[in-house]
């Protein structure tokens, strides 16, 4: 509670100070369409499929087993699994605060008490630790994510605070926790830090929901700790993995583990905030830049290798490589969620657009009991189904899996959506920002008095006109975004007079009347997009885009036994929309004409094909086939198995 006996409030980020104000859960509201789908799917399927998962294979036992100090080697999973739990915990606060349910309630206490009576009485809390049978405390910083697993449950009692519940079991829990961690950390304890950077982010946020600076001290000294070497590196991957070869300050560029770079890079901006340290946000800021210009799929997806998870180097994207995690989507969104609130920057709007609506929401399958964890450009074999009973590999499974080994990815996409229409709107002294799009309800109070209340409706993604009507009658500024995409061609309608907006934004600033709109109406043709010449692995291709999604073409779309990784296959032109909204294109299938040697001019040693100087053969008769279905990224293979490209060559 603050001073004046008030819920704190302000979703997953509340700055102390910043540009942009985030709202919080009573005064932004997903209602309908597109956005409303998916937070229903997450709260009636996903945050059940979770926790049942985690009942099956006992990760929520080990917190029974601790308190009954019977855990010991009976201790299920890997050493971090205590983090899923958090996730999940997490997940359920913010749906509670989105949609109060007395059901949901009730599950979240009940494993709210089973997490709370395995803590000890100095506040430390991990199940798979210093018990009898167990590797002591804090004796495997690099891979024990011991302090991971606790930002987990910090961010969990955040969520808790934010949706109105600051007097809650789980932020008591969260509250001693922290304060073991200061005295063992902090400036009067060992010098050290984690293998998984998150405690960072997730202190400052639990220090602005409580109002403890010591937390935020704490944070700031695990930020500056890092690339000091202080990790152990028994891997070839060497510092750079757990992102302590280089401190924060001089990184010009997110590398290493994604996840980890993007979650550390997330609070040390919170840490800068905080603090004013101008010199620090900038730093963040510029590896944000050089990350999203040269190291960052179409979808927005990170990371391009599998055996680290890791960013590659700059133009290293090979769509049928990519990892681009699910996890490190969200934690994309996070950082740029931070930035965007900080600056007012469209920009960083613009990539949480294209991250949530494509890498992010790629994850769960259609009916919400299955998840990629890495997410693809290009399949070039069909894949299996995985087995809906059993534990698959991270980065195995052809298919989105039930459940993982190493199971990220479901939990965070659970919390993920829970908290998504948060990241919609923000207020300033002036008025209200609009930068994602749905069907949403907005009602704000500014700090003069004046309330600003709002219904936005659309068929976004899919449909490009958005209509803001005004509720009450307000003097103040409405800002639109002006997604990048459309910057050349969007107009925006205002008392029946038609603007056309310049830039990033359009702020709307004047007396509204109850009734008034607002109406932005962006262009939803299909678009050629060009890779940067300097991505080797997608030269010679395009992709195609219709308003802030991204395209795909799968086998299930072509004739029977054709696949898109046939020799002959390319986009030859017509890209058309349909009465219905789908996006089809013409396709040309040529006849595979393998010379026997696939360089042309020069000597072919099989001697089958053409002699030095000869040149490549005539290209072979194409058949052409017109209509062909293509498909949003974040729906493909929800069809069954099938083969899946992004980025298609051309017909020349």
């Amino acid at each position: 509670m603050n001073a004046a006996g008030k819920a704190l409030r302000g979703g997953p980020v509340a700055p102390s100070a910043s540009r942009l104000r985030p709202l919080g859960p009573d005064e932004v509201m997903i209602d309908g369409g597109f956005w409303a789908e998916r937070q229903a799917l997450n709260a009636d399927v996903i945050l059940a499929h979770c926790e049942k998962w985690m009942e099956r294979i006992g990760w929520i036992q080990n917190f029974d087993a601790v308190a009954t100090g019977t855990v010991g080697s009976r201790h299920a999973g890997i050493e971090f699994v205590d983090s899923e739990v958090y996730k999940l915990l997490e997940a359920m606060a913010w749906e509670l605060a989105r949609r109060p349910d007395q059901a949901l309630e009730a599950r979240y206490r009940a494993l709210v008490d089973r997490v709370a009576a395995a803590q000890e009485a100095d506040g430390y809390l991990h199940t798979s630790f210093g018990h009898p049978g167990q590797p002591d405390r804090y004796s495997n910083l690099e891979w024990g994510h011991e302090l991971y697993c606790f930002g987990h449950l910090f961010q969990a009692a955040v969520a808790r605070v934010r949706g109105g519940y600051a007097d809650d079991d789980l932020v008591r829990v969260a509250r001693r926790l922290a304060d073991h961690v200061y005295r063992e950390f902090g400036p009067d304890g060992r010098v050290a830090i984690c293998g998984h950077p998150e405690v960072e982010v997730a202190l400052v946020e639990l220090s602005r929901a409580v109002g403890e600076p010591r937390y935020l001290e704490l944070a700031g000294l695990f930020v500056e700790r890092r690339g000091r070497g202080m990790l152990a590196t028994t891997i070839l991957f060497g510092h750079e993995y757990f992102q302590d070869d280089v401190p924060v300050r001089s990184a010009t560029v997110l590398r290493g583990h994604a996840v980890r770079a993007l979650y550390l890079a997330s609070g040390a901006l919170d840490v800068a905030t905080e603090t004013g340290d101008r010199a620090l946000a900038d730093a963040v800021a510029l590896q944000w830049r050089n990350t999203v210009a040269r190291r960052t799929y179409i979808t927005g997806g990170m990371g391009s290798h599998h055996q680290d998870e890791a960013f590659g180097d700059d133009y290293e994207l090979p769509a049928d490589r990519a990892y681009s995690e699910t996890c490190a989507g969200i934690g994309s969104v996070m950082l740029s969620w931070r930035l965007l609130l900080e600056t007012g920057d469209t920009a960083y709007a613009d990539l949480i657009e294209r991250t949530l609506l494509n890498n992010i929401l790629a994850s769960p399958r259609q009916d919400g009991r299955a998840f990629f964890y890495t997410n693809t450009l290009q399949q070039r074999a069909a894949g299996t189904e995985p087995s809906e009973g059993e534990l698959s590999e991270r980065a195995e499974a052809s298919l989105r899996a039930p459940w993982f080994e190493v199971s990220c990815c479901p939990t965070n996409v659970a919390r993920t959506l829970a908290s998504a229409g948060l990241y919609f709107a923000t207020a300033d002294q002036n008025g209200v920002q609009l930068h994602q799009y749905g069907d949403l309800s907005v009602r704000v109070t500014l700090p003069d008095s004046r309330v600003v209340s709002l219904k936005v409706s659309s068929g976004y993604p899919h449909e490009g006109i958005v209509t803001v009507t005004v509720l009450e009658e307000v003097d103040a500024a409405i800002t639109l975004r002006v997604p990048q995409w459309a910057q050349d061609a969007a107009t925006v309608t205002v008392a029946g007079e038609t603007v056309v907006p310049g830039g990033g934004s359009v702020v709307v600033d004047r007396a509204f009347a109850a009734g008034d709109t607002i109406v932005l109406s962006l262009p939803m043709q299909p678009r050629i997009v060009h890779p940067h010449p300097r991505i080797d692995a997608v030269r010679g291709t395009v992709a195609v885009e219709r308003g802030p999604l991204v395209m795909v073409l799968e086998s299930s779309d072509l004739p029977a036994g054709r696949s898109t990784e046939d020799a002959g296959l390319c986009l030859d032109s017509g890209l058309t929309v349909m009465a219905d909204g789908r996006v089809t294109a013409t396709v040309a299938l040529r006849a595979d004409d393998d010379p026997g040697w696939p360089y042309a001019g020069g000597a072919d040693p099989t001697g089958d094909g053409p002699g030095p100087g000869s040149g490549r053969p005539a290209p072979a008769a194409a058949r052409v086939l017109e209509g062909v279905a293509l498909t949003p990224y974040y729906a493909w293979a929800n069809r069954g198995p099938s083969t899946m490209r992004v980025w298609l060559p051309t017909a020349g």
